[in-house]
């Protein structure tokens, strides 16, 4: 029986992937269809992956596909084909490709079976996800910023619409989709009569939440199609203005691609103009938050003086502490603070 899983550490292929004389391209897409038999789905795009060396993370579910992944430049068309071909949904399946992309986005191939490919705690069972908003294309999305009927509402977490968002778009406060779809619904019942344009990093959130807004009474629902990497790869194509500020995150090694030179986020120390997200050297910590370059060498990389001294402790004193310990996913939030863990210096008021 074939391996559907990988066999070697992490440590080793990374070195293996940062060897590599071949560039990679880096790619995200996702479908919602029907898949009967997640399992059997998986089992067989794994072979079919591994085959053409893709490294990346995908997931599926029975309502479709997410997927964020790396493949050898030679084997990219190669690689389309491959999934065009695999399901009758998946033909022409829209690509997203990296704005920014050194190829060391990923280094190994997890492929995983969840009940979503998009946690939404939605259980209401008369819910359609196929009734979406209208898709916007770039020329469309610039005439709507330039609508004053038309409010841009951010579907994305919130340490991603700090470094990089549209002029005057709802950030929707909640740490996850989940909890963001029925605060949007509260939060944007008074503008009901206006256009709703709802967008995410490649389009996959703000697709299933023009469905939601739909489903809860908003008739004028639009959502950019693509997301921000589409909108910005063609407006970019077609010589029109693109109107996102700062950088659109990316969950990868990358953590950012820049698709403008303004800077609109903080350091999180000193609150000097930075948006380079980073996660604490503390392996027991691992937070991720924004640090500027000067605070990275004044606290090694740290996020705050009590990692700074636990990372000084012996290496295996360091491993002790941490035994037993979920790490989980820590997120540097300005409304409460580091998780109950203490920045190095504090973050100044007006920056909170």
């Amino acid at each position: 029986m074939p391996v559907l899983h990988n066999l070697v550490s992490n440590e080793e292929l990374k070195e293996r992937m940062l060897a590599e004389s071949e560039p990679r391209t880096t790619v995200s897409f996702y479908k919602y269809f029907t898949i009967a038999e997640p399992q059997a789905f998986r089992d067989a795009l794994y072979l079919a992956l591994t085959t053409l060396n893709v490294f990346g993370r995908v997931y599926v579910a029975h309502e479709g596909i997410n997927a964020q992944i790396s493949v050898p430049a030679s084997q990219y068309e190669c690689m389309k084909q491959t999934l065009y071909a695999f399901d009758p949904a998946l033909d022409n399946l829209r690509m997203n490709i990296a704005l920014e992309d050194d190829g060391k986005s990923f280094w190994v191939l997890r492929l995983k079976v969840r009940d979503r490919i998009v946690a939404d705690g939605i259980t209401d069972d008369t819910f359609n996800p196929g009734n979406i908003g209208a898709y916007l294309k770039a020329a469309e999305v610039n005439a709507m910023l330039d609508d004053p009927d038309a409010v841009f509402v951010d579907m994305r977490n919130h340490y991603e619409y700090e470094v990089g968002h549209f002029d005057n778009a709802l950030e929707i406060p909640a740490d996850t989709f989940r909890e963001q779809l029925p605060m949007s619904v509260n939060m944007l019942q008074s503008e009901k009569d206006k256009k709703i344009v709802m967008y995410c990093t490649g389009g996959i959130r703000c697709e299933k939440a023009s469905a939601w807004m739909r489903h809860n009474g908003f008739e004028q629902v639009y959502h950019i199609e693509g997301g921000i990497i589409e909108y910005v790869r063609r407006a970019r194509e077609q010589g029109l203005p693109v109107r996102f500020k700062g950088k659109n995150f990316v969950f990868d090694e990358r953590m950012g691609e820049r698709i403008s030179q303004e800077v609109i986020a903080h350091c999180h120390q000193c609150g000097a103009p930075c948006d380079n997200h980073v996660n604490c050297k503390n392996e027991g910590c691992h937070l991720l938050f924004i640090q500027c370059p000067s605070c990275a060498e004044k606290f090694n990389h740290c996020c705050s003086t009590q990692c700074m001294a636990t990372l000084e402790l012996p290496i295996e004193e360091q491993r002790a502490r941490r035994a037993g310990r979920e790490n989980g996913s820590k997120v540097f939030n300005k409304s409460r603070g580091l998780l109950n863990i203490t920045l190095a210096v504090p973050v100044p008021e007006e920056k909170r």
